[in-house]
């Protein structure tokens, strides 16, 4: 019986959480990221303000979390596609990174995570260690495997080589300078190629 009832309580925790998730990534995409409250969570997914406090300690955590769990289900072992034809495979990556950071069901969520991670060091650190860093270094593995094969230049700073390709996209997005297009991610990907040729 005591299994029983665990278990339903398990259940119950598992849809609160997920209702303050849900509730938190619409309404950044509903009211801004500015008028997202504790409050408005907690009436949104129908649970008191204590539940979200146990388990988050600020607005940024659950924004944070809420952006972690679009890709929950996932799979977690990231990988960029490796055919052997490094143009074609940072245009694929790069094509698909626009599009994203186009929508604006992960556009809002984005920004709003962004906003936090300026002003929150620790969170800061928390996006770093959990979603940049095995991004980055799945990003530089393909890297070395075009070093490897002699489509890359084999000095280049792999940092470097990421900065050149994503900052762009990244300050044209955070500004809103221009347009998020296909043609945009390959004229990208051309100018990181051009600039570490071997």
């Amino acid at each position: 019986m005591a299994e029983t009832d665990t278990s339903n309580r398990s259940r119950r925790s598992e849809r609160s959480r997920q209702a303050i998730l849900t509730a938190t990534r619409e309404l950044i995409s509903e009211v801004g990221y500015a008028k997202v409250s504790i409050e408005a969570i907690a009436a949104r997914a129908g649970v008191g303000k204590q539940t979200i406090y146990r388990w988050w300690p600020s607005k940024g955590a659950v924004i944070f979390d809420s952006f972690l769990a679009l890709s929950e289900g996932t799979d977690t072992d990231v990988t960029l596609p490796d055919t052997g034809d490094l143009r074609a495979d940072l245009t694929l990556v790069m094509r698909a990174t626009v599009a994203e950071f186009a929508d604006p069901d992960f556009e809002n969520p984005i920004r709003a995570l962004n906003t936090e991670i300026i002003n929150n060091p620790d969170l800061a650190e928390q996006y770093r260690r959990q979603l940049a860093h095995p991004v980055e270094e799945a990003k530089k593995a393909r890297l070395r495997s075009a070093q490897q094969a002699g489509q890359l230049d084999a000095d280049a700073d792999l940092d470097l080589v990421l900065e050149v390709l994503y900052a762009p996209l990244f300050q044209r997005w955070l500004l809103r300078s221009g347009p998020l297009t296909p043609e945009y991610a390959d004229s990208l990907v051309d100018t990181t190629l051009r600039a570490f040729a071997p």
